[in-house]
């Protein structure tokens, strides 16, 4: 008889689980999946492409109806997980019903964070994280508003295109000196602003929030300094927090996330957890790719191999207002690196690449992304890179000929 696997979540990291143990071992299993938003699970990443109008609702979906039920999974959505009974093996729903599992995956994901500022409960401060935001963002912009977007890491920056796009007159605000500090070094970023600002976003840098203003509704967004910057509307878009709550009022290991070996599982040997809510050797990954490499791993595992998680390598592409941008392993060069680059101002092209000891260690690349993947692929292998080193800012068609 089949064991009963519930996974909590029905966001990417449950479907690719879903995908890849479907390959593996099905009919092992006899899946639940359940979720507290109610519709399908849907790509998150392209929650801004949908914002900006580019794409339609049905787009983001990740799997018809069809495809879950052929693999015989059981689907419960709008229905939140409220607790674990590890002793009975069991989860309460809301709503008061209880089901029972053998093995127990949580992919619960994040929630975007909210700081304590005043005024944060307003009505036109929002945050940027599922579909029913979008809706909000989309009537705002399309009617005009003035938008202001809290943030320019990647959500920051994937909230302003997309509310730009739309309609909205749309000013991002950034704590630090410039945009993406975790993927960017100065110049790179200095070049992504640039072809933000030529792109109708007002880009303000060093610019700590205080509060918000506002009587019956948002009004503006003041700064430390006092300046106060106009909005109809304001985005809070500075990171999320792994959703482990969940976990941590059951007794299971947390810290920031849900505590996991590398085989994914819990301090709890029935109970697993991948994506956004885990923590992973004091890492815990806020992007797509880890999750499905911790999904791969899970998978074999639950169906009997042999496999462990070691870790991700952090590595961004995306396409931020129309401007390409990918940024991948160890970017700041430190004491006897050397560095190669490529920069083209007036075609807004920017290529930086880090070479420790003949092997390329990290690499940036902003308004043209092609040969990301040959790149990433080149840090990964950790291969001796010397022969193709003049040619690494033109790609892997030139590299590829010189090292043959």
């Amino acid at each position: 008889m089949a064991e009963p696997l519930i996974i909590v979540g029905k966001g990417m990291a449950a479907t690719r689980l879903v995908d890849e143990l479907s390959q593996r071992a099905l009919g092992r299993y006899s899946i639940a999946v359940i979720g507290a938003e109610p519709r399908l699970a849907y790509n998150r990443v392209l929650l801004s492409p949908l914002l900006a109008g580019e794409i339609g609702a049905p787009d983001i979906e990740l799997k018809p109806a069809v495809w879950w039920r052929a693999r015989g999974v059981s689907t419960l959505y709008g229905r939140a997980v409220t607790a674990i009974d590890r002793e009975a093996k069991t989860i309460a729903l809301e709503g008061g019903l209880s089901l029972p599992y053998a093995k127990l995956v949580l992919a619960t994901g994040s929630s975007p964070l909210k700081p304590p500022f005043p005024g944060i409960d307003l009505p036109g401060v929002a945050t940027f994280r599922d579909t029913a935001d979008v809706e909000l963002l989309r009537a705002h912009a399309e009617r005009g508003a003035r938008i202001v977007v809290i943030g320019g890491g990647l959500l920051g920056l994937e909230a302003a295109y997309g509310l730009s796009r739309a309609g909205g007159k749309v000013t991002l605000l950034h704590l630090v000196d410039r945009l993406m500090e975790r993927q960017l070094d100065g110049e790179g970023a200095a070049l992504l602003a640039a072809e933000m600002s030529k792109r109708g976003i007002a880009v303000r840098l060093n610019a700590a929030t205080k509060g918000f203003v506002g009587t019956d509704k948002v009004e503006g967004v003041e700064l430390a300094g006092g300046t106060i910057v106009p909005a109809d509307l304001v985005v809070i878009a500075i990171g999320v927090r792994p959703n482990a709550s969940l976990a941590k009022t059951a007794g299971i290991a947390t810290n920031r996330g849900i505590l996991v070996d590398d085989g994914l599982a819990s301090d709890d040997p029935a109970i697993f957890a991948i994506g956004e809510c885990a923590e992973h050797r004091g890492q815990v990954y806020g992007l797509v790719e880890p999750a499905y490499e911790q999904a791969r791993v899970l998978a074999a595992r639950l169906a009997g191999k042999d496999a462990s998680y070691a870790g991700s390598l952090l590595a961004t592409n995306l396409k931020v207002s129309g401007v390409g941008v990918f940024s991948a392993g160890d970017f700041e060069a430190g004491e006897g690196d050397e560095l190669v680059v490529l920069r083209d101002r007036a075609a807004g092209i920017y290529r930086k690449f880090v070479l420790r000891e003949g092997r390329l260690v990290g690499c940036i690349l902003v308004g043209e992304t092609s040969g990301a993947l040959f790149y990433l692929g080149l840090i990964r292998s950790g291969q001796d890179i010397t022969a193709m080193r003049a040619d690494l800012p033109f790609g892997e068609a030139y590299c590829v000929g010189e090292a043959a």
